[in-house]
């Protein structure tokens, strides 16, 4: 391992990935991760959109403005395009409580019952009271945007260092941080271990902001006999119990659970699969008789449910990028540039400027009494 940096970022899924590709030309970064492969316990296992109406606002904003980066990557960046057309069909039931306008606020628009069942042929309609739909919103190829931050920071000059769990930190002008793969030091460490966000500050000596992991299931099924999926959008109830979008020939349906847990490997929960594969028949005329394969993963929340992203105000050389929900892969674009921005002193990206995204609304230190 480098012996010395500027900027050592410990964990390497989408948040670290792309701090440490927006840093590596301006800074000697290393790039550290505790699990045999960056993106292990969450990246790899999201099954992310572009949605830029979904989220609170601060992510929401983030992600209108990630659309550009996504849509037309820098040259070399994927061999692949990143985003691909879907679209998200939201129904409102009788009686879910819910209401559409708060949808149509956010860029949904009505969609009659007759185009509903063109689109998606075993809709049941009995219960539906109203349709909307987000014809913006676009599938995102997880992979291929991680693995370019991943090569961007390398060509930067990055070194990524796998098996490397911070075990022990102390300062004495700069940090010395011992992992389980060697030693390294540096003025400033990014804490972007996601789940582990806190647990990894508090070897630094700061104060937790109070993030809480919390478990997603998910399961792929076979189409419908005789369906063609594959241009379904995401189909998403108001109510929020589950939905579902194609994936190769398959659906993907999540029980959109949102379990409070500790720091772990997660796994799918088989209760909750079970709510949601009922909540998909109770929407659509297709009946499931068996899972193909089922995961889970972890989605991080900080208290307001904004990202954390600034120096810590109490420790110094600490930073924080974390808290990233479910939105931080369709918001890692900018929300990257924002953070190197600020890591490096500088003013946020005129590009990115939005009344809601400011240094003082995503600063760990709104979490600190006084």
């Amino acid at each position: 391992m480098r012996k010395t940096a500027d900027v050592v970022i410990i964990g390497a899924g989408i948040a670290g990935a792309s701090m440490a590709a927006r840093l590596a030309e301006a800074c000697d970064v290393v790039l550290l991760d505790m699990e045999d492969y960056p993106g292990f316990h969450t990246t790899s296992r999201s099954a992310a959109m572009w949605e830029p109406s979904f989220g609170p606002p601060i992510f929401r904003a983030l992600t209108h403005a990630s659309g550009p980066f996504l849509h037309d990557p820098p040259d070399g960046f994927s061999p692949v395009p990143l985003v691909m057309p879907r679209g998200v069909m939201m129904c409102g039931e009788h009686g879910d409580g819910c209401d559409r306008e708060e949808f149509i606020e956010r860029g949904y628009a009505e969609m009659s019952r007759a185009e509903a069942a063109a689109l998606v042929p075993l809709l049941r309609f009995d219960d539906i009271a109203w349709i909307l739909f987000d014809g913006l919103t676009k599938d995102l190829d997880v992979d291929a945007l991680h693995q370019g931050f991943l090569r961007a920071a390398k060509a930067g000059g990055c070194t990524i260092e796998c098996r490397a769990r911070v075990e022990r930190a102390r300062r004495n002008g700069a940090w010395a941080i011992e992992t389980g793969n060697g030693s390294v030091s540096a003025p400033v460490v990014v804490i972007a271990a996601g789940a582990w966000a806190d647990e990894v500050a508090a070897l630094f000596g700061a104060e937790p902001v109070g993030l809480q992991p919390k478990r997603r299931s998910a399961c792929i099924i076979a189409a419908p006999a005789a369906t063609d999926v594959s241009r379904w959008p995401q189909i998403f109830p108001a109510r929020d119990d589950f939905y579902c979008k194609p994936t190769g020939g398959q659906l993907l349906v999540s029980p959109c659970d949102a379990t409070p847990v500790d720091p772990h490997d997660a796994y799918a929960d088989d209760f909750k699969l079970a709510e949601g594969i009922a909540a998909f028949e109770r929407l659509l005329d297709c009946s499931v008789n068996r899972i193909e394969r089922s995961w889970g993963g972890l989605r991080t929340f900080a208290p307001d449910g904004e990202p954390v992203v600034g120096f810590d105000p109490d420790v110094e050389g600490v930073f924080w990028l974390a808290g990233h929900g479910g939105y931080g892969i369709q918001s890692s674009a900018a929300l990257s540039e924002v953070a190197a921005a600020l890591l490096l002193r500088k003013d946020i990206p005129a590009a990115i400027a939005d009344r809601r995204i400011t240094a003082q609304a995503i600063s760990p230190a709104r979490f600190r009494a006084g």
